[in-house]
C-alpha cells in the first residue's frame, strides 16, 4: 500500500493502492502451488485432460485423490481473489492516469469475468472430488467437463479482455512499454482464440499457452505500470482541477499580450 504521509501520496501525484505487480504475483504462486497436488509429482497420476477416456477420468475420480484435489481446488479458489484485486488496481491506476476510453471498462469485465470464472471451477473441482461422488460415472463425466469449460476457455477468453483492455490505452498513453503492450495484445488474442477449444479439441492447446505466459504478462505489466502521474498531479493529456486548457500555459501568456497590445493601439 502507499504510504499515506507520502508528500506525494498527499499531493495527488501518486496512486493510492496495493501493488498490482505485487498481487499478480501472489496470484501466480497460488495457481502454481495448486497444481503440485495433482501432477506426477506427488502422485503416478495427473488430473485427467477432456481428450482422455471416460474410464481413465472416473477411475482416477475414484481413486485415492481426493484431499489432493480438494487441496487443488482450495488454492484456486483462493488463487482467484487477487486476480480480481489486480484488475480492480490497473483499472483504477489507468483511470488515474486520465484513460477516458472504454478500454478500462473492457479490462474490469475481462477481470471480473476471469476470475468468477476460476473460482467456480475451484468449486466444482471441490464437490467432484468429495467422497463418493466419482460412483456416478454420468456425473463425474459431466462435472469433470464443466471444470475445463469454465476453468479453460472460460477463463482465458475473458482473460483475453482483461490484457487488452489494458494494453491498448497503455500503448496510447505510452504508460507501458511498447514490446510489453504488444506482447499483451497478442496474448489477449490468443485467448479470444481459445475460446474455440469448445468446438476444436486440437485448440486446447491455446489455453495454456494464455494461461502460463499471462502469468509472467500480468505480473511485469503490475510493476511497470506507474503509479506517479505525470504533470504534477495532473492526468496526462488533461487540464487540471477543471481549468481550461491553455491556463498557466505559453498559449494563455500569448493570449495576455495580444490583448495588452489590443488596449494599448491608437483608435
Amino acid at each position: 500500500m502507499t504510504d499515506l504521509n507520502d508528500p506525494k501520496a498527499a499531493s495527488g501525484s501518486v496512486h493510492l493502492g496495493p501493488n498490482p505487480g505485487a498481487v499478480a504475483a501472489v496470484f501466480m504462486l497460488l495457481f502454481l502451488a495448486s497444481l503440485v497436488p495433482v501432477t506426477l509429482l506427488m502422485s503416478e497420476a495427473h488430473f485427467p485432460s477432456p481428450l482422455q477416456t471416460p474410464e481413465e477420468v472416473v477411475a482416477y475420480f475414484r481413486g485415492d485423490i481426493g484431499a489432493r484435489v480438494r487441496l487443488c481446488a482450495f488454492l484456486q479458489f483462493c488463487a482467484a481473489i487477487p486476480l480480481g484485486i489486480f484488475a480492480a488496481t490497473m483499472v483504477s491506476r489507468l483511470r488515474f492516469h486520465g484513460s477516458s476510453a472504454a478500454g478500462p471498462s473492457i479490462a474490469w469485465f475481462g477481470g471480473l469475468a476471469a476470475s468468477t470464472a476460476m473460482a467456480m471451477s475451484a468449486l466444482i473441482q471441490w464437490s467432484l472430488a468429495q467422497p463418493g461422488l466419482a460412483e456416478d460415472a454420468a456425473l463425474t463425466r459431466g462435472l469433470h467437463f464443466l471444470i475445463f469449460a469454465v476453468g479453460g476457455p472460460g477463463y482465458t477468453a475473458p482473460l483475453g479482455l482483461l490484457l487488452a483492455g489494458i494494453c491498448v490505452p497503455a500503448l496510447i498513453m505510452r504508460l507501458l512499454p511498447r514490446w510489453l503492450a504488444v506482447s499483451g495484445l497478442v496474448l489477449a488474442a490468443i485467448g479470444e482464440l481459445s475460446a474455440l477449444s469448445l468446438v476444436i479439441p486440437g485448440a486446447l492447446f491455446l489455453i495454456p499457452l494464455t494461461r502460463f505466459p499471462g502469468f509472467i504478462w500480468l505480473v511485469v505489466a503490475g510493476f511497470k505500470l506507474p503509479r506517479e502521474r505525470a504533470g504534477h498531479g495532473r492526468p496526462a493529456g488533461r487540464a487540471g482541477h477543471g481549468r481550461p486548457a491553455g491556463i498557466d500555459g505559453p498559449l494563455s501568456a500569448e493570449r495576455r499580450v495580444q490583448g495588452a497590445a489590443l488596449l494599448a493601439a491608437p483608435r
